[in-house]
């Protein structure tokens, strides 16, 4: 009915091709933008929140009723969590180099981890190949929460209790990681691995020459979870760390809260002016902070994770 309406205006959008979807705008997609729209400005108001509470005063963090956009900005926030950083022991620089470590080597070791184990599951002909994939599906079932007993008594039993590894290796092999790239690897025809293995191609050479750049979309959606998984992690610094120059930014940003309410609670007060209402309005700067890395990764990368959901299941 709406391309019937607007059908004398078709010549003058320019667009040649009519088909089911055109390359560029035509009247026939008003009524996806009438759904979408309103479906998208739903979806960036958290993110619009987070912003708006990182430059919130005081006074309109606890107004009642509570205000969803801010009208009088400030840095405070800002400022109050600099001073907060600069009276601890261990500088902040500290634990931001901690993170960006963390997050560099688990998401590239991640990517050959999960890449290598679905070539071979996808590819590779060899005993217990079906139990062992479907030991990693049983694994998606259990959120992190029920692991972390058996989780403790891993790592303790490898003694990597307070060391620095104890950061990478729970989070090396995501369960998801292998499943979503063992299953874009199988829409890689065999003829081509075969051709390759006729040319005397090895299985490394395969491996980086075809695999790898077939399933980049997927690569980068696993390159957005890991970061995800390793930047905003608090349990390892929290249950498996005690040295405080190992522990993470994530960390040292979630304990701000508890601290000002601690340090008020007792009468203390480690920051001029700190209190329970300051310690939010820190952690609402801190979660700003944390939150903006992965912002900007998914925004760069979001076109490949479109690719991904679209082709991941087919063959």
């Amino acid at each position: 009915m709406i391309s019937r309406l607007f059908r004398p205006f078709n010549r003058f959008t320019g667009i040649r091709n009519r088909g089911i979807n055109p390359q560029g705008f035509h009247v026939s997609q008003l009524k996806f933008y009438v759904f979408l729209l309103p479906l998208s400005v739903v979806m960036l108001l958290p993110i619009v929140f987070i912003v708006s509470s990182a430059f919130k005063p005081a006074d309109e963090l606890f107004a009642y009723p509570p205000r969803f956009f801010v009208v009088n900005p400030t840095l405070k926030n800002f400022t109050d969590l600099l001073s907060k950083t600069s009276t601890s022991g261990i500088p902040i620089s500290r634990y931001l180099f901690n993170s960006i470590l963390v997050t560099v080597i688990t998401v590239a070791s991640s990517i050959v981890v999960s890449s290598t184990a679905a070539y071979a599951l996808s590819k590779k002909r060899f005993k217990l190949k079906q139990m062992l994939f479907a030991i990693n599906n049983v694994a998606l079932m259990f959120v992190p929460i029920a692991v972390t007993i058996p989780r403790f008594l891993i790592i303790e039993q490898l003694h990597l209790l307070n060391n620095f590894w104890v950061h990478i290796l729970p989070v090396l092999a995501m369960p998801v990681g292998l499943f979503l790239l063992k299953q874009f690897i199988d829409g890689v025809p065999d003829e081509v691995i075969e051709a390759a293995q006729i040319d005397g191609a090895s299985d490394l050479r395969i491996y980086w020459r075809i695999i790898l750049p077939m399933i980049q979309p997927a690569l980068a959606t696993i390159a957005i979870l890991t970061f995800q998984a390793a930047w905003n992690n608090t349990e390892a610094s929290t249950l498996y760390v005690n040295n405080e120059s190992l522990r993470t930014l994530a960390f040292y940003l979630n304990t701000l809260t508890t601290t000002a309410g601690a340090n008020a609670a007792a009468g203390t007060n480690a920051l001029a002016g700190t209190n329970s209402v300051a310690g939010v309005g820190v952690a609402a700067a801190g979660a700003l902070i944390m939150f903006l890395p992965n912002l900007v990764i998914f925004v760069l990368l979001q076109s490949q994770v479109m690719s991904t959901m679209s082709h991941s299941g087919l063959k």
